[in-house]
């Protein structure tokens, strides 16, 4: 392989472009990024970043004697791809070719139908997000947040600290039931109420009232009227896949939507592989697509998928399960695993009124996923556990 081009320019792209070097590739190393900035964590954004404690310069991800040999095209969309000839087209009229390809152009925040244009609605996903709404947290301000997703409650936890006055709107019953379970959704989201924080759940928005370009507040679909000087939308992030349209890549049309990949990563098409928020991995032993939205997913992931693209007979290697952390309100949530694989939640240690616990999902007497509250030693045991259990190898079918 003469040159590897990698589409994205975040934590996947460049765990992409580092594992190349450390498999020995030599060749011409192409990075694409839409933002203009070199690689930044995005995890604090919605936090020290967002309260000022650290600078753009702390969030950067590459180390300052880092040197990959790359060519960085920043700052223009790719636009299109032709897998025929692995060619892909920016926004800027310009081209590259390569032998391979990884895709990780990530995902984008979703916003809701009528808010856009207002000066005071703001999605937080880049750093030009987080720089714009920091200029918004003022103490004493009413700050509503719809979603009680991770990003909305990180957000939300912020402006509290700030002295802000917030509002959490959101449309399922329990948040969080997604990722953690009805049970331990309800736990994590009592942190709100418990610090201060209004919950509103099980209800949609009717309408915004705006004026002079401002949204000034917002009318619940139960009637009530909830006032704003300024609305952060939490709903998720779509996968950046739409530039490949007509490119021949596998794209999933239903959930969970992205580039439908195999297990190491690999699309319908040779020679190109997928990572990041943009790519469904399958996972052979539920036979099922996912998308791995977390930090660890971006970094661990990448090293697979480029090995088996630098070289197709190489040894396939287990995924680790997937692992999130979340800070809200001085509590440090960390979570591994499948909740919904699980029939049963069982607190090992603590309570969660205390907000200090640890809790074991199992599937019959099988534990398959681990949550803990400020408890990171345990919680590490017992994420290391399970990874072992989920890397061994697959049982061999029986023959008949």
């Amino acid at each position: 392989m003469q040159t590897l081009a990698i589409v994205g320019a975040s934590l996947a792209g460049l765990s992409a472009a580092r594992a190349a070097r450390t498999l020995g590739f030599e060749g011409k190393l192409v990075i694409i990024g839409d933002e203009a900035e070199r690689p930044y964590d995005r995890p604090p954004l919605s936090k020290d970043f967002l309260l000022g404690r650290i600078t753009a310069e702390d969030l950067v991800l590459e180390t300052s004697d880092e040197d990959l040999q790359a060519e960085w095209l920043l700052g223009s969309r790719a636009e299109n791809l032709d897998s025929a000839t692995k060619t892909i087209t920016l926004g800027d009229g310009r081209s590259v070719e390569a032998d391979g390809i990884v895709l990780a152009t990530g995902a984008s925040a979703r916003n809701l139908p009528g808010l856009s244009g207002y000066a005071n609605v703001y999605t937080l996903r880049t750093l030009a997000d987080s720089r714009a709404l920091a200029a918004e947290l003022r103490p004493g301000r009413r700050l509503v947040v719809i979603g009680a997703g991770f990003i909305g409650a990180e957000v939300a936890s912020t402006a509290k600290g700030l002295g802000l006055e917030v509002t959490v709107i959101e449309a399922q019953p329990t948040p969080l039931s997604g990722p953690l379970g009805e049970e331990m959704g309800a736990v994590v989201s009592r942190l709100h109420e418990h610090n201060g924080v209004e919950l509103i759940c099980g209800t949609g928005i009717d309408s915004f009232d705006s004026e002079a370009g401002l949204v000034t507040g917002v009318t619940l679909a139960s009637g009530r009227f909830v006032p704003a000087d300024a609305v952060v939308v939490g709903i998720g992030a779509a996968p950046n896949v739409a530039w490949l349209e007509g490119s021949g890549v596998e794209i999933a049309d239903s959930a969970p939507g992205g580039i439908l990949c195999d297990a190491r990563g690999r699309t319908n098409v040779p020679g190109i592989v997928a990572v990041g928020d943009c790519a469904a991995w399958l996972d052979e032993r539920s036979d099922r697509h996912h998308r791995v939205e977390h930090w660890t997913g971006a970094q661990e992931r990448p090293a697979l998928a480029v090995a088996g693209l630098l070289d197709p007979d190489a040894a396939a290697r287990p995924v680790n399960l997937p692992y999130f952390w979340s800070d809200q309100y001085g509590v440090k949530i960390q979570f591994a695993g499948n909740a919904r694989e699980a029939d049963r939640v069982q607190f090992e240690i603590g309570v969660p009124e205390d907000h200090s616990f640890l809790a074991v999902y199992y599937r019959g007497e099988d534990p398959v996923a681990v949550i803990g509250a400020n408890q990171p030693r345990l919680f590490t045991k017992w994420r290391r556990q399970l990874n072992a259990a989920h890397t061994a190898p697959l049982a061999a079918p029986a023959l008949s």
